[in-house]
């Protein structure tokens, strides 16, 4: 009779831990983003985005909200979450494509643990950028806090600090827990956002507000791509090696025509998504806060209009950068050079293909298929808007049923589920699935 694997997951001491110990960092982030920043009056606040909501004003703050679990609009500690982090990495990683010898910097022995430590400092001064356009925006706020330099100064302070913790925190979850630390804390954060956004529904529906009928029909489609999602991450192309006999003493090794390097349609996963998002919010944090100064320029007004997470060419700059970091983050990863070389030097070769031609032809299907998957999360990314403009649907909710957070949550779940599967495995005991692995689907 084979064992539940649910049950098996308690049964191992070390998943165990790593389970609880993970679950205690998320409520540990959750209690930050509740806690206000000194100085602000936390029920102006509420009734402020209460009344912005109410008008369907808040594109900007529910937009904010999505990434730190309603943190933002609370003006709690931990209100900017782990984007400043994101936005440093995509710029150090930029950077060091650009210039040479930072790169050269960072492959040296001890390379990546530099800049490990220029990313850390990086976000320092990022935070503070960020925090400043907070203290700019709480100065929109009638009645929200005094304003004062030394309150302004104590806010920076603060949000700065509840960064860092926060990255801290994820380092941790990493280190101690299971799956990935920063995109753990993030997939908190929209989890923390669902009931919410149900319970807005519900209200929605029961007042006439919005057709059950076209509540059924998102329903559906969001069952059915989740299904698309997954099969999209699960699926890979395989690429056959084969290498040659080698006798080495008295062993011989090689000779196995079965061996294959497996490319998945989507390399980068959610990374695109994410640096997308990320790489939109900077500027949008900063415009968004200049504009709502009513003395500003009349351009900075129109621009904020542009950037809008509602509107089309928001959603147009979203697509584009979402094909161009996966492209870029592919090519960081699995340099198809790189790959051909270790192939050649270990005696292998792919079938059909010239030795000389194996890295252009790696690189070639890398194209082929980035290409198609990076449009895909796009299509996904885009989702929202779609059903905000067609259904009427509020921004809150329908961020929260499809795009980027539906992305980040299933690729998010898709990855734990294989660290927990790993472990399992390493500890003899039945996997989640039958086969005792995540499948992966061959292309």
């Amino acid at each position: 009779m084979a064992s539940n694997p649910i049950v098996n997951i308690f049964k191992i001491k070390e998943l165990r831990n790593r389970i609880f110990f993970t679950f205690i960092i998320l409520a540990v982030f959750r209690l930050g983003g509740v806690l206000t920043i000194p100085g602000i009056d936390a029920s102006v606040l509420l009734q402020y985005f209460d009344n912005l909501a109410s008008q369907n004003k808040n594109q900007f703050a529910s937009y904010m909200d999505f990434f730190v679990g309603g943190a933002f609009s609370h003006f709690s500690i931990f209100m900017l979450g782990v984007m400043p982090y994101i936005s440093t990495q995509i710029i150090l990683q930029l950077a060091l494509i650009i210039f040479p010898s930072l790169k050269r910097i960072a492959q040296d022995d001890g390379g990546q643990r530099k800049v490990a430590a220029w990313t850390r400092i990086g976000t320092v001064g990022v935070c503070l950028i960020q925090s400043f356009a907070v203290t700019v925006y709480a100065d929109s706020i009638p009645g929200a806090w005094t304003g004062s330099i030394q309150m302004k100064l104590l806010a920076m302070l603060t949000v700065t600090t509840g960064t860092m913790i926060t990255i801290w925190l994820g380092d941790q979850i990493t280190a101690h827990g299971i799956g990935n630390g920063i995109s753990m804390l993030l997939f908190a954060g929209i989890v923390a956002r669902l009931p919410s956004a149900v319970l807005d529904l519900a209200d929605k529906v029961s007042n006439n507000e919005i057709n059950v009928v076209f509540v059924i029909v998102v329903l559906i489609m969001f069952v059915g791509i989740i299904g698309l999602v997954i099969f999209e991450e699960r699926g890979e192309r395989k690429i056959s090696v084969n290498y040659a006999k080698r006798v080495v003493g008295r062993k011989m090794y090689g000779g196995n025509s079965n061996q294959y390097i497996p490319f998945k349609i989507n390399p980068s996963n959610v990374i695109p998504v994410i640096f997308a998002s990320s790489f939109l919010t900077f500027p949008l944090q900063i415009i968004s806060s200049i504009g709502s100064n009513q003395n500003s320029a009349r351009w900075v007004g129109k621009l904020s209009a542009f950037l809008n997470p509602a509107g089309w060419w928001y959603n147009i700059l979203m697509v584009i950068l979402i094909v161009f970091f996966a492209y870029f983050y592919t090519q960081v990863t699995l340099n198809p050079i790189e790959i051909a070389k270790n192939i050649r030097e270990n005696g292998g070769s792919i079938p059909t293909v010239r030795a000389d031609k194996t890295g252009e032809y790696l690189q070639r299907v890398l194209n082929r298929l980035v290409l198609p998957g990076s449009l895909f999360l796009a299509a996904i990314a885009v989702l929202p808007t779609v059903i905000q403009n067609l259904f009427g649907f509020p921004q809150s909710i329908s961020m929260l049923m499809g795009g980027t957070s539906l992305i980040i949550m299933v690729g998010v779940d898709l990855d734990t589920m294989s660290q927990v599967e790993a472990i399992l495995r390493m500890h003899r005991q039945d996997g989640l699935t039958k086969k005792g692995k995540i499948r992966s689907r061959n292309l």
